[in-house]
């Protein structure tokens, strides 16, 4: 009887044992569980996504730097960017995979570079723009501007028009009616009072050109990163949705977690109370701002 006591009391005793070390692994269990979620605090995976971002010279690289990239980092995204030399290689790399995303051109040009190039890209959103501004070490004031002045303006497509729009506004031509405004060509000047001399060269001459022809107009980008001080220039363009600069993506990835993110961020009080502390404040804002 007492033999069958003590192997009763010890099965007590395993059975105990048994279930003190059950709950001990579930407690650990759960403490990992919690530790695990931590480390992975600001991202889904707890994975830290590359991302490539092309640019051209101007104040775009330093926005991904210095207001995109850190409000990006919490949600897993490491963001570093890729200079470009010209408005042709950021759309051609995009496309072919090499950089993930780029931030240099408005959706005018985007519109008309993808269909001629026959490219798939997508905008996920605007961000605050420097606008086009008229430069010139000869006059200090539009009326200033005599008959015959030899004027530079953007050779591309896009950027021509936006120019040639500058100048219409300041009363220095007419255009055509009914005239694209992503076609427009120095063709579409239905009048030129000041008989003004168009030359069009590569947008990234057009900063340079200021001190070889009589006036300049230099998109805003470019104009930054030579210097030019848009306090300094005759005028600056009125600025419409289509010559806002947009944030860019492959269109297959328009809607990845990515794409997703940068979109909502884009459009959130955050953006717009970090670049209101920024060097960027001054800048025309987006429409949908």
């Amino acid at each position: 009887m007492t033999i069958n006591i003590l192997k009763a009391n010890g099965i007590k005793r395993a059975i105990a044992t048994v279930a003190a070390v059950a709950a001990l692994v579930s407690m650990a269990a759960c403490g990992n569980s919690s530790s695990a979620s931590g480390a992975t605090s600001g991202s889904a995976s707890g994975k830290v996504t590359k991302i490539t971002v092309g640019v051209c010279p101007g104040p775009y690289g330093d926005m991904v730097d210095k207001v995109i990239a850190p409000l990006l980092k919490d949600d897993g995204y490491e963001l570093k960017t890729k200079l470009f030399n010209d408005y042709v290689q950021p759309d051609k790399a995009l496309a072919s995979g090499s950089i993930q995303a780029n931030l240099m051109q408005h959706i005018n040009y985007l519109k008309k570079f993808t269909k001629d190039n026959n490219l798939d890209l997508t905008s996920l959103g605007q961000v605050p723009t420097l606008g086009l501004g008229i430069y010139s070490n000869k006059y200090k004031s539009i009326k200033d501007i005599k008959d015959g002045s030899t004027v530079s303006i953007a050779a591309d497509g896009s950027n021509l028009a936006r120019s040639l729009g500058v100048l219409e506004q300041q009363g220095l031509v007419t255009l055509k009616d009914g005239i694209d405004a992503t076609k427009a060509s120095v063709n579409a000047i239905a009048s030129n009072p000041k008989n003004l001399k168009i030359k069009t060269l590569d947008a990234a001459q057009l900063a340079r050109s200021v001190s070889t022809v009589d006036v300049a107009l230099v998109p805003g980008n470019f104009a930054w990163a030579a210097g030019l001080k848009p306090s300094e220039a005759l005028a600056t363009e009125k600025q419409d949705e289509g010559v806002i600069n947009v944030f860019v993506v492959n269109t297959k990835d328009a809607d990845s977690d990515f794409g997703k993110t940068v979109k909502k961020l884009l459009a959130s009080q955050e953006f717009k109370d970090a670049i209101a502390k920024s060097e960027f404040k001054d800048f025309g804002k987006p429409t949908t701002w």
